[in-house]
């Protein structure tokens, strides 16, 4: 392992001895990501990779803004909003904008995306996001009225996220197919060509100068390339192939720190880290469903040890299923698991296999992360064997088949500050769910609908108390995202994990 890092370093080392860096010089961005797989379908609806949010958040805008640095709700396709009742909002829309087809925007546009995304026919990749919604009806050509199916606190952080306003006339007309292959949206960047899984170019949207509180952009042209092997990414930033990755490893922070005219950094994120145990039991594997093992698989994982050696950065072990910033992520309910290998071996003992078991383990994360893990593991018996795959694939087999009794997966929340949009994601016996429990269902439902804010802090403190007292998961880490990118551009990170890459200009 030594050696192949010292042989890349020098590799690097010899491309940005000979780097030319053409960014600043034609007013370009040139972006790569793709270390988790290609975007499967840029059309927001039909897709969960984290690549794909970030390609929708330039493309397509939404009613609200989520003010990322504060959390606050600001105005973008509605100019204003208004609670009708506990199931009714009503939204006054912007007038003057075009979408980049130069179709004009307004109610019908929000109607029909907005019945359309909440049609189970239609079959939206993630109905959390969108099955709350009854229907929304236009009252004027600037007004909408969007009804909840029940009181729904936290629809302002899906109104502020994932879901995306499209035209009506274009979207009924082309559909998921044809959004992919030509995306239109109202968004700070237009799309010019896609490649699937290999190229996209945008351009800056000029008429976006209506005064969205997400900024014009700051380059009149993007590129993002897709590639999937993160040490060529590195050999293309330094070779000047491209400005900037949000993929790299915490070794490669450190590889590029080391070079002249670029910056690395490792940005905390709300994205959590969690093993999954399928305690319900719907791979028919017995040890995960006893909670003497469970609770000793936790013990038995030096969390601390793997955030200091391997996530670095700004991570740390986290010990709820959330993200500590969420609405309803109260720590002090958590059941918490210290490492006591010693006392990992009693349970197991006591659970009838005091030489421990044989157990498949699956990722879609580094290879290094899940060996530290089966290391600790081996120490008390436990002998794992990996399974690296795809997310996606990983994903539908989990969905489909449910026969992975442990995972080492993480959330990214759709980067909302809302605690139901990865708990009750997980718990609320969907097709992720391998705990299978009632009652911490009924708990999340009961936080997801109430109107009264500490009715829904104490239903969701009484799901983290169970969720982790009976070791459905052990949380493990927030994660950190690594970037590297040329030292005259100017980055920012956020907690949210969405690179804003239309802010993106040069300085100088």
């Amino acid at each position: 392992m030594k050696m192949k890092t010292f042989v890349a370093a020098s590799m690097l080392a010899a491309l940005a001895s000979t780097s030319t860096m053409a960014g600043p010089d034609d007013d370009s961005l040139i972006v790569a990501w793709g270390s988790t797989g290609p975007i499967e379908n840029v059309d927001n609806y039909f897709n969960t990779n984290r690549t794909g949010i970030w390609f929708s958040r330039m493309v397509w805008d939404q009613l609200i803004y989520r003010e990322p640095k504060t959390f606050e709700f600001k105005p973008l396709l509605a100019e204003s909003w208004e609670a009708l009742s506990d199931t009714t909002w009503q939204f006054k829309l912007r007038q003057g904008v075009k979408f980049h087809n130069g179709e004009e925007f307004d109610a019908d546009d929000v109607v029909f995306t907005l019945n359309w995304i909440s049609d189970p026919a239609n079959g939206v990749k993630v109905q959390r996001n969108v099955n709350w919604i009854e229907s929304a009806e236009k009252v004027d050509k600037y007004t909408v009225n969007v009804n909840m199916k029940k009181p729904f606190p936290q629809a302002f952080e899906f109104l502020s996220g994932p879901i995306t306003i499209y035209p009506n006339e274009y979207y009924a007309e082309v559909g998921p197919d044809g959004m992919h292959k030509a995306p239109v949206g109202t968004g700070p960047m237009k799309v010019v060509a896609i490649e699937t899984a290999e190229e996209y170019v945008l351009e800056k949207n000029p008429d976006y100068t209506w005064g969205s509180p997400k900024g014009e952009a700051q380059v009149s042209k993007m590129v993002v390339r897709e590639i999937a092997d993160v040490q060529t990414q590195i050999a293309e930033l330094l070779a000047g192939g491209i400005d900037i990755t949000a993929d790299i490893t915490a070794d490669h922070v450190d590889q590029i720190g080391g070079f002249p005219g670029f910056t690395a950094l490792q940005a905390g994120t709300m994205r959590t880290g969690y093993i999954g145990f399928d305690a319900a039991g719907r791979g028919n594997f017995e040890p995960t469903t006893k909670l003497a093992v469970r609770k000793a698989m936790a013990m038995a994982i030096d969390r601390e040890s793997l955030v200091t050696n391997l996530i670095r950065g700004d991570a740390g072990v986290i010990h709820t299923p959330c993200f500590p910033t969420q609405f309803g992520c109260d720590e002090s309910f958590a059941a918490k698991w210290d490492y006591n290998p010693e006392m990992a071996k009693q349970l197991l003992a006591e659970a009838g296999y005091p030489d421990g078991f044989e157990i498949e383990f699956y990722t879609f994360r580094p290879a290094d992360w899940a060996e530290a893990i089966m290391a600790d593991l081996s120490k008390v018996g436990i002998k794992a064997s990996l399974t690296k795959m795809p997310y996606f694939a990983l994903r539908d087999k989990q969905r489909n088949e449910g026969t992975t009794p442990m995972f080492l997966m993480d959330w990214g929340s759709y980067s909302m500050n809302d605690m139901s949009a990865i708990t009750s994601h997980f718990f609320k016996k969907g097709p992720d769910d391998f705990a299978m429990d009632d009652q911490v269902a009924a708990w999340l439902e009961e936080g997801d609908t109430s109107p009264d804010s500490e009715i829904r802090k104490a239903a969701y403190a009484k799901a983290i108390e169970k969720i982790t007292s009976e070791v459905y998961w052990l949380p493990m880490f927030n994660h950190v995202r690594n970037y590297g990118f040329n030292e005259n551009l100017s980055f920012i990170p956020y907690q949210d994990e969405i690179p804003r890459f239309w802010q993106y200009g040069w300085n100088g």
